[in-house]
């Protein structure tokens, strides 16, 4: 779909990278891998036709579309969230109006017999024909599976894009994108923005598409389950697996020490040589040999080793004082902006030693109930920090607190205690801060790389309680292993605001998961909630949340209480029974999409292009896809009704 032949990029003196050579197949699902700087955006720019290279050429087969998320874009502030996602059919819209010009032109011409009357009515149909094969008649059904699936609500669709973050409306771009089906999908950290509910969606979507996907994630967990090739860039080139990324780290483990025995044999010769040189330089028997390793010396090829991998670098937090047993008690808190109640009733205890996790959609209040915890915001009921604790507290607004006019060699310098002094540097490298990055100034530092700087100086401090909210979003996965660690052996206890399952795996034995107004208390790791929560396959999952949602209107908090033992039953049973039906249905519609897409090459053929058979099989795939998404959408209605009564 996609060839690459010679490539090179450069910027400087050095080039980013030089000679690389791949192509991109048709149901690849590419890992695009490499320290922070090694130019993964570059190459996705570069395949999305943004940037030209140095040198080389980018191939892409006639017919093949491309669609490119990058991680920064402008986003639109003009129209509602239908709207804009409706802009991703812009090609049926104007396919929709050039039928409708035709079809008053059939309808008013009377010429029946002329030879131009007869080209119209082959070109209505040839157009109508494309129409029905595009998805014109039931694209809004896509839309709503689309920006439900990515952690909208229908209440939302009417909604002007300008009321939502920045991240929120990155989700539109990301649906904008999936709902065009480009045949190859380009994506640059997609999962900055989103939730663990909307990141499962997402695997889910990604894993069906019919074309290529390319991306660039620090998400170990979702790109071990989306992606089957990783290509790294490193040193320059690049190297191509045909495997997942965790055979890939074993893989690559393997191919760096080759390297190192081929450079240690490297430079033993290279010092024989200047050995023998030195040696017999001044004899004039030995000149011709001296000429000789001279020569030899001058061809050899210094043999480069992979960055260094400084995950293995251990960090530990410094000793602090004992805290009391319960550093967090909450009793009946409640959070609420005027008529808006984030969350009510939070009643919840945290033991000295433990490390939870803080889950759910985006705007549930986790951030919140952190805020209220660490004082910064007024809210109801009672919170008591417990005896002793000092808490130690990373959020993305801490990186606003650094010194601008010192470098970050001495930011962390100037917290640093004892024996960890010695290892500044090797701390630096293994945060991406290596060589001169050491001595830029603050005030000059991207915020990705001050909220690095901030979470280094949050590891030397002694603190014994640590609170971090969303801590990394902005770390490669060597940097995360490096943080990871030092957290595991934290002998404090740890409240983590998170949506990455990897960083929380094997760290939280204990997750409290926000939705709907309330807080639910899950004894377990990460994956042993996901478990219970049957979220391995979440595409029920929006109407999942509005189920367990609670009003928040005061006054209707009962209802639920009012209904008897048996009329509870039967409602949850009639629950599980649409939830079953949507689930059907979604499976049905993917079924039926794979399908179509699959006769819509055969059609795109020579042969197929004749076959009025395929045309007959495609408007009855099309037919069943829109009876299912009527049956989707009514179960879906019926089950969020239930959900809101």
């Amino acid at each position: 779909m996609i060839s690459i032949e010679g490539l090179k990029v450069e910027f400087g003196v050095t080039p980013l990278f030089e000679d690389v050579s791949f192509v991109i197949n048709k149901k690849d699902r590419i890992a695009l891998v490499g320290k922070n700087g090694a130019g993964k955006s570059t190459m996705l720019k570069i395949l999305a036709g943004l940037q030209r290279p140095s040198e080389g050429t980018v191939a892409v087969q006639r017919g093949v579309t491309v669609g490119y998320l990058p991680q920064v874009m402008v986003l639109s502030d003009t129209r509602t969230v239908m709207e804009e996602a409706e802009t991703a059919f812009s090609r049926i819209f104007e396919m929709q109006k050039d039928l409708e010009r035709m079809n008053r032109e059939l309808a008013e011409r009377t010429d029946y017999d002329s030879d131009g009357y007869r080209q119209l009515i082959d070109r209505f149909t040839h157009e109508n024909e494309r129409f029905l094969m595009l998805g014109g008649t039931n694209y809004k059904g896509g839309i709503e599976r689309t920006l439900t699936g990515l952690g909208f609500s229908r209440s939302d669709f009417g909604r002007p894009t300008s009321e939502f973050s920045g991240g929120w409306r990155m989700r539109i771009e990301l649906a904008k994108i999936l709902l065009a089906r480009p045949d190859v999908l380009l994506l640059d950290e997609p999962t900055n923005h989103l939730d663990i509910e909307s990141i499962q969606w997402l695997e889910n979507f990604l894993k069906t598409v019919p074309g290529a996907v390319v991306l660039v994630s620090h998400d170990r967990a979702f790109i071990n389950n989306v992606t089957n090739r990783t290509i790294e860039i490193s040193c320059g080139r690049i190297y191509d697996y045909k495997v997942s990324y965790d055979e890939f780290v074993v893989l690559r483990k393997e191919r760096r020490e080759q390297q190192l025995r081929a450079y240690e044999n490297q430079q033993k010769e290279i010092k024989d040589t200047e050995d023998f040189i030195e040696r017999f330089r001044y004899k004039a028997t030995k000149a011709v040999q001296v000429q000789s390793r001279i020569k030899q010396l001058e061809k050899i090829v210094p043999i480069e080793i992979d960055e260094e991998d400084n995950s293995s670098l251990h960090l530990k937090f410094p000793p602090a004082v004992r805290s009391g047993n319960y550093p967090v008690i909450c009793e009946d808190v409640k959070k609420a902006y005027g008529n808006h109640v984030v969350f009510h009733d939070v009643s919840l205890t945290i033991h000295r030693g433990e490390k939870v996790a803080f889950v759910g959609k985006n705007g549930e209040g986790k951030s919140t109930l952190v805020k209220c915890i660490m004082g910064e915001i007024p809210y109801e009921g009672k919170l008591v920090i417990g005896h002793n604790v000092r808490i130690g507290y990373f959020a993305q607004n801490q990186a606003q607190l650094l010194d601008e006019n010192i470098t970050v060699f001495d930011t962390i310098d100037r917290v640093a205690k004892g024996d960890i002094r010695l290892k500044i540097r090797d701390i630096l490298g293994a945060f991406m801060f290596g060589g001169e990055a050491s001595d830029k100034k603050v005030k000059v530092l991207s915020g990705g790389e001050r909220s690095r700087l901030a979470m280094i100086r949050l590891l030397l401090e002694p603190v014994n309680l640590l609170i971090l909210d969303e801590p990394t979003n902005h770390l490669d996965m060597r940097s995360k292993d490096v943080l990871k660690e030092a957290v595991r052996e934290f002998d404090g206890t740890v409240i983590v605001v998170s949506h990455d399952r990897d960083f929380l795996d094997g760290l939280v034995t204990k997750v409290y998961e926000f939705g709907g107004g309330e807080v639910r208390e899950h004894i377990g790791g990460i994956y042993d909630f996901l478990q219970k929560k049957n979220m391995e396959s979440l595409d029920e999952l929006h109407l999942a949340k509005s189920l367990s949602a609670v009003p928040e209107k005061k006054d209707a908090a009962p209802t639920e209480n009012k209904l008897s033992y048996e009329e509870r039953k039967e409602q949850n049973k009639k629950i599980r029974k649409l939830e079953k039906q949507v689930a059907d249905c979604e499976d049905r519609i993917s079924r039926l999409e794979t399908q179509v897409n699959e006769l819509e090459l055969k059609m795109a053929t020579p042969e197929g292009a004749s076959d009025m058979k395929l045309y007959e099989q495609h408007q009855q795939l099309k037919k069943q896809i829109a009876e299912a998404e009527e049956e989707w959408e009514n179960a879906s209605l019926e089950l969020e009704s239930i959900g809101t009564n």
